[in-house]
């Protein structure tokens, strides 16, 4: 069993959560979170610790936003957009349990506030991460090697220094994936 309180966006989600790892949810119920359930994942914070585990998609990432403004020093899970694409639709409930539980056991924690910045928009320029016609694939590849999910630009940038990727780290997974990265 997880100590955290896991958040995620729905019923079914919570049904493969729990299937996958027994662990307790709060749901959102879709990213137009009422204060009130707020407010549960601010306990739930004070009290044993969140995991932010959203779809792989825009309304997913808005939540993770919403949720880490409104509830600082989350922790935060991620899986790829293959590993949550089901018949209709893209989420976490169409995650396999394998993958549920390789997602909750590479969780990331966000640093609120100041952090230091090692990782600069150079960095990310130098690295065909920004400005090119590929960057968007390779901030996809890296953000899956990682664990922290695909992100813009600006945001790439944002998760690397926030979840306390080191150079070294970040080096090392763009080195891992040079042979698709070139392609």
């Amino acid at each position: 069993m997880i100590k955290e309180v896991i958040v995620v966006e729905g019923k079914s989600d919570t049904n493969v959560i729990r299937r996958a790892v027994g662990a307790d949810t709060i749901e959102t119920g879709g990213s137009a979170i009422p204060e009130s359930v707020i407010k549960r994942i601010k306990i739930a914070q004070e009290k044993r610790g969140v995991i932010i585990f959203t779809d792989p998609d825009y309304p997913g990432e808005r939540i993770r936003k919403i949720i880490s403004q409104a509830v600082p020093g989350c922790k935060h899970a991620f899986i790829t957009r293959d590993q949550g694409k089901g018949k209709r639709n893209l989420g976490v409930e169409n995650a396999t349990d394998e993958v549920i539980r390789n997602a909750l056991a590479e969780v990331r924690t966000e640093v609120q506030g100041l952090y230091q910045e090692e990782i600069t928009l150079q960095d990310l320029v130098n690295a065909g991460l920004i400005g090119t016609d590929e960057a968007s694939e390779r901030r996809r590849l890296l953000g899956e090697y990682l664990g922290i999910g695909y992100a813009n630009g600006k945001q790439i940038h944002k998760r690397l220094n926030q979840f306390q990727i080191s150079k070294r780290e970040f080096e090392a997974a763009l080195e891992t994936l040079r042979g698709d990265l070139d392609e």
